[in-house]
């Protein structure tokens, strides 16, 4: 994987897991903030009020270095853990899994219970559509008018995407681009007389 892409998941999906009659419900939820994730883990919480467990980890941002897990209840590293550990396996970023546990009266036992939530937290990973996104860098440059042909050029030749643009006697772009496409795209814009960095 290039240091300027990661993997995530496209919309919300469900997996399902029955082990000696307790039932493991799985939800796996993109998210983009501990406070996206904080919501949709409060959600599942209402909704299923009379489960015995709910049990989640999340993992944010490209570099994968923000997450969490927790057991909500179940012996310690028995949830959250395993449930984490397929996030890694899978090497997905910005998501949030959640596994609700119904239990079924027959206890598991400690590798029982982390065999039961990792393989709930890959069932929902399988039944979601995962894509690779791009890390872009956000680039603001303003020039003089004469200079757009130019500048349009340069914007053609290399295709940053085009966020914004005013065009008067001075004018404005705000481009995006791949994080390891932004120097050469910057360097080739100072070329032209009257380009700075805003």
């Amino acid at each position: 994987m290039a240091d300027d892409s990661y993997r995530t998941i496209r919309a919300p999906a469900e997996g399902y897991h029955t082990e000696k009659r307790s039932r493991f419900i799985s939800y796996a939820i993109p998210v983009h903030t501990v406070e996206d994730a904080k919501a949709w883990i409060d959600k599942y919480r209402r909704q299923y009020y009379d489960a015995r467990h709910v049990c989640w980890a999340y993992m944010l941002g490209a570099e994968r270095v923000a997450f969490r897990a927790n057991d909500d209840g179940e012996p310690s590293s028995t949830a959250g853990k395993p449930i984490l550990g397929q996030i890694n396996s899978s090497e997905l970023t910005d998501i949030l899994i959640v596994v609700v546990r119904y239990f079924g009266g027959i206890e598991l036992g400690t590798g029982g219970l982390t065999v039961a939530y990792r393989t709930a937290a890959a069932a929902a990973i399988a039944a979601a559509q995962i894509e690779v996104r791009t890390v872009d860098t956000r680039i603001v440059i303003g020039f003089e008018y004469p200079f757009l042909n130019r500048v349009m050029r340069i914007v053609k030749d290399m295709q940053p995407k085009i966020l914004s643009q005013t065009f008067d006697m001075d004018c404005e772009m705000t481009l995006s681009i791949r994080k390891n496409e932004a120097d050469a795209l910057i360097k080739r814009l100072l070329t032209v007389e009257s380009v700075f960095l805003k």
